[in-house]
C-alpha cells in the first residue's frame, strides 16, 4: 500500500513543477510580445513622423505646382454657381466656363494694371513714411528737451532712409523682383486657367467615376450625398466670405474717399483682400493705412481719423455681420487660425496666408461629413 502512495506524492510534486515552469514560460512570453510590441510601437511613430515630415517637404518644395492647383480647386468652388447658373439659361457648360474664366482674368488683370503705379508710390514712400509718424509721435510721449534730442536722431534715420531709398532706386529692386518671378508667374497664371476651365466643365465627372466604382446602391447615394453637401457648404462659405471681404473693401475705401486720403480704391482692395487673415490682416491693414495717412495730411489727429475708420468698420464686420451671415455652423477655432496662418505662410508666403482660412474651412467641412473624422472637426470648429 505504500508504492502507490508513493507514487502519486511523486506525480504531484513533477506536475506542481511542470505548472510552475508552464508559469514562467508564459511570463516571459508575455514580456516578449510586450517589449516587440513597444518596439513596433516606436517604429510606428517614427515612421509616421518621417511620412509627415515628407508631406511637409513636399508641399513645400511643389509649391509652385501645387499653389495653382489649390487655387484653382477654391475658385471652382466659387464660381462653380455662376456657371450652373447659366446652364439653366440654356448655356452650354463650355461656353459659360469660358465667360466666366474670361471675365475673372479681365477684372484681375485690369485690377493689377490699375493698382501697380499707385501701390509702388506707397511701398517707395513707406520708409520715409515711419520715421514721420515716429515723429510726429514723439510730442505724446516725450518731453519737449527729449523731443529736441531725439529730433536730431529722426532726422539721421530719415537722411539714412533717403541714402538707402536711393540705393534702391538705382538697384531697381521691384523691377528685378518682377524680372525675375514673372516666368513663374506666367506659367502658374496658365496652369491655373487651364485647370480652372477644366473643373468648371467637368464638375460632374468625377462624381459619375465614383458613383460607378462603388458596389451597392446604398453606397452610391451616400457617396453622392456627402459630396454634393461639401460641395455646397464650401461654394456657401467661399461666396459668402468672399461678398462680405468685398463690401468691407468697399465701405472703407468710400469712407476715406469721403474724408480726402488719395488713391481710395487700392485701399478698398487692400483691405479686401487682407481681411481673408483673420486678426493679422486687420493688424496689418490698420498699420499701412495709419502711414499712407500720415504721409498724406500734416494733422496727426486727422490722419488718425482712417485707421480708427477701418478699426470701426472692421469690428462691425467681425463682431456681428459674419457671425450672423456665417452662423456658428461654419466658425472655426481661433487658436487652429493662427496656427493654419502660420503653417500656410510658411508653406507658401503670402498667397498661402490668404488661403490659410479658406483650404482650413474647406477641410472642415469635408471631415463634417466623414463618420470617422467627425472630432476632428469639432475640434476645428
Amino acid at each position: 500500500m505504500g508504492l502507490p502512495a508513493v507514487k502519486v506524492e511523486s506525480a504531484s510534486d513533477i506536475s506542481d513543477d511542470e505548472r510552475e515552469a508552464e508559469r514562467v514560460a508564459s511570463r516571459a512570453r508575455l514580456r516578449v510580445a510586450e517589449l516587440s510590441q513597444r518596439t513596433f510601437d516606436v517604429r510606428s511613430i517614427a515612421l509616421t513622423g518621417l511620412f509627415v515630415l515628407a508631406v511637409f517637404y513636399t508641399l513645400y518644395f511643389m509649391r509652385s505646382i501645387l499653389l495653382p492647383i489649390v487655387l484653382a480647386l477654391l475658385l471652382s468652388y466659387l464660381v462653380r454657381p455662376i456657371v450652373r447658373g447659366l446652364a439653366r439659361l440654356k448655356i452650354p457648360l463650355p461656353v459659360g466656363a469660358a465667360f466666366v474664366l474670361i471675365g475673372l482674368l479681365a477684372v484681375v488683370g485690369y485690377g493689377m494694371s490699375a493698382l501697380a503705379t499707385p501701390a509702388v508710390g506707397w511701398l517707395q514712400k513707406a520708409p520715409a513714411g515711419l520715421a514721420e509718424l515716429q515723429y510726429k509721435l514723439l510730442p505724446v510721449k516725450k518731453s519737449v528737451a527729449q523731443v529736441t534730442q531725439a529730433s536730431g536722431e529722426i532726422e539721421k534715420l530719415a537722411t539714412a532712409d533717403a541714402e538707402t531709398k536711393t540705393v534702391e532706386v538705382k538697384r531697381h529692386p521691384i523691377t528685378e523682383m518682377l524680372f525675375i518671378r514673372t516666368p513663374e508667374f506666367i506659367v502658374s497664371a496658365v496652369l491655373l486657367s487651364i485647370l480652372l476651365y477644366f473643373l468648371l466643365v467637368y464638375d460632374q465627372v468625377f462624381i459619375a467615376k465614383l458613383v460607378k466604382l462603388l458596389p451597392t446602391l446604398s453606397d452610391k447615394k451616400t457617396a453622392v450625398g456627402i459630396a454634393h453637401d461639401i460641395e455646397a457648404q464650401i461654394s456657401r462659405y467661399l461666396f459668402t466670405i468672399t461678398a462680405i471681404n468685398a463690401c468691407l473693401g468697399l465701405a472703407v475705401g468710400t469712407a476715406v474717399a469721403l474724408l480726402g486720403l488719395r488713391n481710395p480704391v487700392m485701399w478698398g482692395v487692400m483691405v479686401a483682400l487682407l481681411n481673408f487673415v483673420p486678426y493679422l490682416g486687420a493688424l496689418t491693414g490698420i498699420i499701412c493705412m495709419t502711414i499712407g495717412a500720415t504721409l498724406s495730411f500734416d494733422s496727426l489727429g486727422y490722419a488718425l481719423i482712417f485707421p480708427a475708420v477701418y478699426l470701426a468698420f472692421g469690428a462691425l464686420e467681425g463682431s456681428f455681420i459674419t457671425p450672423w451671415v456665417m452662423g456658428r455652423s461654419l466658425t472655426l477655432n481661433p487658436v487652429v487660425i493662427l496656427l493654419s496662418l502660420t503653417f500656410w505662410g510658411w508653406m507658401w508666403g503670402i498667397i498661402g496666408i490668404i488661403l490659410a482660412v479658406p483650404i482650413l474651412a474647406a477641410f472642415k467641412i469635408f471631415c463634417a461629413h466623414i463618420k470617422p473624422m467627425e472630432p476632428l472637426a469639432e475640434f476645428l470648429s
